[in-house]
């Protein structure tokens, strides 16, 4: 059916048509589509095919026809769709209680199942006492396992190795080997040390992890002292045991991984040292490094290692070693420092090389004097 709007102004229509298009949202309401004006309504032909003409624009323009848009739907059309909404929102809310009511209902029956009588905070707090729950479960754990992790490495310290093993593992330590318990149980190698050990018996015992009858009953001293003379006592043994087949055969490990250091000597290009002490009986040298290649004697690099007496090594062992094992001696450095002044070598007779191991002697020089003189007078 056609639609009938109002023209724009300038083109009014007839007074009865303009009665007729006053309709009421009542009459409007329970009508489909907008109707074409009535046959009775007054006006030419000419008149009612301008509106027909200004129809579509009007529609398209200003989207209205009498105040009342023909797109739209009705007030009461809108009124039912708020109402339905507000139904759909009271189903909804409606079944967020069920199934909020369904879950309380749930924890109250496993706690009945349980055995334990529901709190009164578990019916108006479920959610916040699962959340604290789960806090204090997640608290415990972290202690427990920070408690796991601590008596694993105590465990493990007593687990992996002995009083010998922890010893050699400590810093600074590194040039000490580990001896074999059955090298200290016997009494033979241990001969005269008693005489230098403070503590002796409790030093061996702490040595061979023996427990101690009398540990307890020692002071916080005197604990000390046994700790000191254990160590003082390994070295001793160590010294001795180094020499032995065994022994070496453990140095040699670490010789040849230059566990001891390397030569500082500039033509010895990086030699592996030895550990050698300068006396037998304790508390007068620390220990040095000894050269095979140029035979020199040296501080070890690090501080800690350099504090180390010298007589848990011993005088002996880096030369017996390179006896037992000569395919274990390097030659000789084939390049020798030669001092020099502007390019020109330092005459021997110089007061350069006076108190001088490379200087000549007092004797040499006599002879190579008189080789002048007399060169002179045959000339």
């Amino acid at each position: 059916m056609n639609t009938r709007t109002i023209p724009p102004d300038g083109d009014e229509l007839p007074s009865d048509m303009m009665a007729r298009l006053q309709l009421t949202e009542q009459e409007i309401s329970g009508v489909d589509s907008l109707t074409t004006l009535p046959p009775n309504a007054r006006g030419g032909e000419e008149d009612l095919q301008k509106a027909d003409s200004y129809a579509a624009e009007s529609a398209a323009q200003d989207g209205f026809i009498c105040g009342i848009s023909p797109f739209s739907q009705p007030t009461n059309l809108l009124q039912a769709h708020a109402h339905e909404e507000e139904d759909d929102e009271e189903n909804a809310n409606e079944q967020a209680a069920a199934a909020a009511s369904e879950a309380l209902q749930a924890i109250q029956n496993t706690i009945a199942a349980n055995g334990s009588q529901p709190d009164v905070s578990s019916r108006t707090k479920p959610e916040i006492m699962l959340t604290e729950s789960g806090s204090k479960e997640q608290e415990e754990g972290a202690v427990g396992e920070e408690e796991d992790e601590e008596s694993s490495e105590i465990s493990g310290s007593d687990e992996d190795g002995s009083w010998i093993a922890w010893f050699c593992s400590l810093r600074g330590n590194e040039f000490f080997c580990e001896v074999d318990e059955d090298y200290i149980q016997d009494d033979f190698n241990l001969t005269g040390l008693n005489g230098l050990v403070p503590y002796y018996d409790y030093a061996l015992d702490m040595v061979l992890d023996v427990e101690m009858p009398m540990e307890d009953s020692l002071t916080e001293e005197q604990q000390e002292i046994v700790e000191s003379a254990a160590e003082m006592l390994y070295g001793l043994i160590h010294a001795r045991y180094i020499v032995t087949n065994r022994g070496m055969h453990a140095m040699y490990e670490k010789y040849r991984a230059a566990s001891f250091g390397r030569c500082p000597h500039v033509f010895c290009q990086g030699q592996p040292v030895l550990p050698v002490g300068l006396s037998d009986l304790p508390r007068n040298y620390t220990v040095n490094v000894f050269c095979p290649r140029c035979h020199g004697l040296f501080f070890p690099k690090s501080t800690r290692q350099a504090n180390i007496d010298g007589a848990y090594f011993g005088t002996t062992f880096p030369h017996l070693y390179l006896m037992t094992h000569p395919d274990m001696v390097p030659k000789k450095p084939a390049q020798a420092y030669v001092p020099r002044v502007y390019g020109f070598k330092v005459h021997q007779s110089s007061l350069y090389y006076r108190n001088h191991e490379e200087g000549p002697s007092k004797n040499q020089i006599e002879s190579g004097r008189n080789r002048k003189t007399r060169a002179r007078g045959r000339r």
